[in-house]
């Protein structure tokens, strides 16, 4: 499959991820766009808390350590014909495990 066929691929809601890649349970999905009120730091550090903010749509990729990050295609990634669509196999983790800079569990 071909970086086109990978991104229609979650565009539907799926998940794709390249034969070429290390990590393993690593792939790519589809982050549609949402709006939520600034509650906590960093953004409340920066816009006045409780400033509405809105995200657009983007891609995000569970990483080979269960992280999740915004994802750009490289060059490499665009003319890849590695690509296959994948089911996740690692379900992230739920934001309540997410630990603060405090050390807080929110």
């Amino acid at each position: 499959m071909n970086f086109s066929e990978a991104l229609d691929t979650i565009k539907r809601g799926g998940c794709a991820s390249r034969a070429g890649w290390n990590g393993k349970g690593m792939f790519v999905f589809l982050v549609k766009s949402s709006t939520f009120q600034v509650n906590r730091p960093p953004l409340d550090g920066i816009f006045p808390h409780g400033t509405e903010v809105r995200y657009g749509d983007h891609i995000d990729l569970r990483c080979a350590d269960g992280t999740i990050s915004t994802w750009a295609p490289s060059m490499t990634d665009l003319f890849a014909e590695d690509w296959a669509a994948v089911a996740p196999t690692v379900k992230p983790s739920p934001i309540a495990n997410v630990k603060t800079k405090t050390g807080d569990h929110k």
